[in-house]
């Protein structure tokens, strides 16, 4: 993250002498990214972090594209992924490449165990449903609309108190970040970016759990869930401080950019990872000079995958979608405003779309498990009289 934030108690220096009442030394951990060059937190702990009583090989994760690749527009009925218990073992993968995963799942309950990502940052969008995010950095509260970034190897749990809850997740082999073009030499976010600090929301409230016993974490590494048995509760920390945390943004806090003519995409970008780019399309005005086509012009797709998660059944230039509708329109071939959406939109005012676009640089893979919710007839839809 770009700017520094603490929680709890923390010694006046780094690396020195720091004791509870008891007279033991609190267990300092280091926790960030690129090793130690990467932005980072300090962590006080009760007790050593690393105290493991077992381990197990728990599953490896089936991420594998569809046996035949099929190149063309696609479309995916994400609504009819079934519901799972987990919001982390029930994942269900949609589209993957080195750089980025985008999953969906509806979990029913919080998971009995922790988890920690080892291999990527995650952006969660909460489609539906409401909550909090626990981790050994602090509680953030989450709420329809939120996206939660949380970066690469901090412990996490979710507790729903709003239900049903459905999420889209996206993965990055790279850090998350706010774009690089909204930021000051300083870091700060400045005045042209379309959100800023006041909308991000850090870790507010900081329970400490000094407990021992047996507590369950499952780690993601390498594809691969794994297991450990942790010889205490590992919400233990007293205190932190730095740039490497959890947070939230709402979709609803990013303010959208309008023009006399239509802008493109990236007026909408709200994330950044390594291979792609995150972009947020909410409620806003149209265009306002009388002679703008509100609707996207037709565009090919050079070098660059484009995904859309559709947050409600409304896209200007789209039809046949519906909630949680997730297309992909691939680089190598020209897409646009489906037959009539020109217009129909002329002379319009305003759109209420609402939806998460995932740009990637590099070609995404189709999953086996996405091609049964596709709307196999989606290739067609741009020919007059299709439906």
């Amino acid at each position: 993250m770009p700017f520094y934030h603490q929680l709890g108690e923390l010694p006046r220096k780094r690396h020195t002498v720091f004791r509870q009442s008891g007279g033991q030394l609190y267990a300092e951990e280091l926790a960030g990214n690129k090793g130690f060059v990467g932005p980072a937190s300090l962590l006080y702990h009760l007790r050593p972090p690393t105290a493991v009583l077992g381990r197990k090989h728990l599953r490896d994760l089936d991420r594998t594209a569809e046996s035949k690749r099929v190149f063309g527009h696609r479309h995916f009925r994400s609504i009819r992924v079934k519901s799972g218990p987990s919001p982390v073992l029930d994942r269900v993968p949609i589209l993957f490449n080195n750089d980025a995963t985008m999953s969906i799942v509806a979990p029913r309950r919080p998971d009995e165990f922790f988890y920690r990502n080892g291999q990527a940052d995650e952006i969660v969008f909460i489609s539906e449903g409401g909550g909090v995010l626990e981790s050994q950095m602090g509680e953030v509260p989450f709420r329809q609309g939120d996206y939660l970034v949380i970066p690469r190897g901090i412990l996490n749990h979710y507790r729903f108190n709003q239900k049903p809850v459905r999420m889209l997740i996206i993965e990055s082999a790279g850090h998350v970040r706010t774009p690089h073009r909204y930021r000051n030499e300083f870091g700060q976010l400045g005045e042209q970016a379309p959100y800023c600090e006041r909308d991000i929301r850090p870790p507010r409230e900081l329970p400490v759990f000094d407990k021992k016993g047996k507590f369950r974490l499952v780690v993601k590494h390498q594809d691969v869930l794994t297991e450990l048995t942790l010889a205490h509760h590992p919400f233990d920390v007293v205190g932190w401080d730095g740039f490497y945390f959890p947070w939230a943004l709402n979709i609803h806090d990013f303010e959208p950019r309008v023009g006399r003519f239509h802008l493109p995409p990236p007026t909408h970008q709200t994330f950044e990872g390594d291979g792609f780019v995150v972009c947020s399309f909410c409620p806003r005005p149209y265009d306002f000079d009388p002679q703008s086509v509100p609707v996207p012009y037709n565009h090919s797709n050079v070098m660059s995958d484009e995904v859309l998660y559709y947050a409600n059944s409304e896209f200007m230039s789209r039809k046949d979608i519906e909630y949680g509708s997730i297309t992909l329109h691939p680089d190598g071939l020209p897409h646009g405003p489906h037959p009539g959406r020109v217009e129909e939109s002329l002379g319009q005012k305003r759109t209420e779309e609402l939806a998460v676009m995932m740009d990637t640089h590099r070609p995404l893979n189709v999953t086996h498990q996405a091609l049964g919710i596709e709307d196999k007839s989606y290739y067609l839809s741009w020919s007059e009289g299709h439906g």
